[in-house]
């Protein structure tokens, strides 16, 4: 290997090297997307349980809320169905990927109630 390409190979993993950790970054981002979504399913799932067994919607909201920490929580009664909804947001990384918007996650579960109301 001549000289001159031995600084080319320095100079191209110079440039390659902020790419990979970018790419690294956008996938974890991605991981924590999806775990944000699932997080978001349980919460619902579990507020519409509980609103489901007869608890009050309030505190429905709190289990949802232990679930997810810092999510939104609505729980209401349609048409006879106790329905709840998740959401909440997840931040984009910053750096070089700072210009990603946050994602937005949600989540819907409905249930019959088991309580005569």
């Amino acid at each position: 290997m001549s000289r001159d390409q031995r600084g080319a190979a320095t100079a191209e993993l110079a440039l390659t090297i902020p790419l990979l950790v970018s790419l690294t970054v956008g996938l974890v981002w991605l991981l924590t997307i999806g775990i944000a979504q699932t997080r978001m399913v349980d919460a619902a799932r579990e507020a519409a349980r509980a609103a489901a067994r007869g608890d009050p919607p309030a505190v429905a909201a709190d289990r949802a809320r232990q679930v997810a920490p810092g999510a939104q929580v609505s729980v209401r009664d349609v048409d006879g169905e106790v329905v709840a909804s998740v959401s909440d947001s997840v931040a984009a990384p910053g750096g070089l990927l700072g210009f990603l918007p946050s994602a937005q996650v949600h989540a819907q579960a409905e249930t019959a109630p088991e309580v005569d109301p």
